[in-house]
């Protein structure tokens, strides 16, 4: 009797074991070359996939540490939180949670089991997620306990889960701008990673980017690096192109993976994937937020930039992430910081609208309703200046750049020549689109001095461009997406980004506001106005 029971026992182990094993293998990898080969149709050529999943990535490691938390989170629980944390904004959240209806605990394991649910799925996957931070919901317990010491604004990112382009340094994470070659690379914290956990914020991970910040290959698709393979639009999977480089942050917004998430830009990387995801991008003011701790292109243009769905979140993480470094050359005062974000009165605003853009459809229908709204609008047709010199800047910005990133980090690699040998040992797994623009780098033998004469001229001319700003006394020009991101960078001059529409075929677009420098709070007090106006955004098909 003693030994059946004995056998029954250890048969009860070894199920309970398999049926762990079970729980801890929901991603599996899947034979794509049917799904490839058809891609190859695809009239974009930047469409046309080698791969999708990513070769080096295991989600069911990501995932293990929540291993015994989300077994305990049943989709009751995640359909009960829906209407609380669905779509909602940062003061709604904050306000359920203040209303006992809602915790922190609670709502990381809702965007846990969110983002385990779509990507354990081969039919919804969006490849958004590179890591997850294995103490946040620990994390998450404590800001529970200290809650109800502390008065929290409704306007707080206290609590809010962010997730951040993996190619900004965290200190538990690895960051690994999308590359193989920094697969280990384990840092301190950027400076504004060190903002937003002062003001509260719960780091829940990194989501993928166009490898290298979309300064690697050539002609490649947007949203593909080594580590995270490529990242899928929500609004059409392998139909519409994601935007990048900030394209996992896009994604990651769109499908609702965190409150909030951080992209950063050196010419479109944030306004492009927040308009192909129907999402607010904000790029500030060049060196209003610090680049200290973020993987370069170019100290003259990069910056980071908060990605949200809505334009009062957006407010909200940049103001947290606002201060003065001292270790970022270009880092600036921002002393107006604006305490609440209210709509302001369209009715005389002076807009300037861009006459061959009226073509348009769905900026022609904005700007109508805008004029019916009572904005002045002005028809703008700016002169034609040249951008030549703006690929060089980048070059050797990055040339100098890169490697003073790489020092001091646990990292094999010291050069952008040394990145470029370290691919070509395995191309196929490490650059299998090629890496034309790393070569162009090391090609260009571009002196500093006349880096400074190119910087000048571009600066310049891209001023003309928009010089309607002042001469008009403009309170923003209007554009389409990223339509006008290379005037605006090199001009050094903050975008807002807001959903605007949808194409006939479903793919999102986006009016984008480009304002004076420094003017980040006046954009996004006419942005709240127009949000509030049109209220277009939906949620993409599928991922309700």
């Amino acid at each position: 009797m003693h030994k059946i029971c004995y056998i029954l026992l250890v048969i009860l182990l070894i199920g309970c074991k398999a049926k762990k094993e079970e729980v801890a293998q929901d991603f599996t990898i899947y034979n794509e070359t049917t799904e490839i080969k058809d891609q190859q149709a695809h009239e974009n050529p930047r469409m046309k996939f080698k791969l999708i999943q990513s070769k080096v990535l295991d989600m069911n490691e990501v995932f293990k540490p929540f291993q015994n938390e989300l077994s305990k989170f049943s989709e009751t629980d995640y359909s009960s939180l829906k209407p609380l944390i669905l779509e909602k904004s940062i003061p709604s959240i904050q306000k359920a949670i203040k209303a006992g209806k809602l915790n922190y605990e609670k709502l990381i394991l809702f965007y846990l089991y969110r983002i385990k649910k779509f990507e354990s799925d081969s039919t919804k996957y969006l490849n958004a997620v590179i890591s997850l931070n294995p103490n946040v919901v620990e994390e998450a317990r404590q800001k529970d306990k200290t809650l109800k010491e502390k008065n929290i604004s409704t306007e707080s990112i206290f609590g809010m889960p962010i997730l951040l382009k993996d190619n900004i340094n965290t200190d538990n994470l690895p960051t690994t701008a999308g590359a193989l070659a920094l697969k280990d690379n384990r840092t301190g914290n950027a400076f504004i990673v060190e903002k937003l956990k002062e003001n509260g914020a719960l780091i829940l991970g990194k989501v993928n980017l166009s490898e290298w910040a979309y300064y690697f290959c050539a002609g490649c698709p947007l949203g593909y690096s080594a580590i995270g393979g490529q990242t899928l639009n929500p609004y059409g999977r392998k139909v519409f192109e994601t935007g990048g480089s900030s394209a996992g942050s896009g994604v990651a917004t769109a499908a609702n993976y965190a409150v909030a998430t951080i992209g950063t830009e050196t010419a479109g990387s944030i306004t492009s994937p927040s308009s192909q995801n129907s999402v607010v991008g904000l790029k500030p003011t060049i060196g209003v937020l610090s680049r200290s701790g973020i993987v370069p292109i170019s100290s003259t243009l990069d910056t980071p930039g908060p990605m949200t769905k809505n334009v009062i979140d957006n407010y909200i993480l940049f103001k947290a992430m606002l201060g003065l470094d001292a270790t970022d050359k270009k880092s600036k005062e921002f002393n107006e910081i604006a305490e609440e974000l209210n709509p302001t009165e369209l009715k005389g605003k002076r807009f300037g609208v861009i006459a061959s853009l009226l073509e348009n459809p769905v900026y022609k229908k904005t700007t109508e309703s805008l004029r019916e709204a009572g904005v002045e609008v002005v028809e703008l047709t700016p002169e034609q200046t040249s951008l030549e010199g703006f690929l060089t800047l980048l070059n050797i910005d990055m040339k100098y750049d890169l490697p003073h990133y790489f020092e001091g980090k646990p990292v094999s690699v010291t050069s952008v020549e040394d990145v470029i040998t370290f691919n070509k040992k395995d191309s196929i797994l490490r650059a299998p689109y090629g890496q034309q623009l790393f070569e162009g780098i090391v090609k260009d033998t571009t002196s500093l001095e006349d880096l400074e004469k190119v910087k000048s001229s571009l600066k310049t001319n891209s001023r003309i461009y928009f010089s309607a700003l002042e001469s008009d006394n403009l309170d923003a020009i209007l554009s389409i997406n990223n339509y006008h991101s290379a005037y605006s960078a090199v001009a050094e001059y903050p975008n807002l980004t807001i959903p605007m529409g949808y194409k006939e075929t479903g793919e999102p677009m986006n009016l984008t506001l480009i304002g004076k420098p420094k003017s980040e709070f006046t954009l996004l007090s006419l942005g709240l106005s127009i949000e509030n106006l049109t209220k277009i955004r939906k949620l993409p098909k599928g991922y309700e």
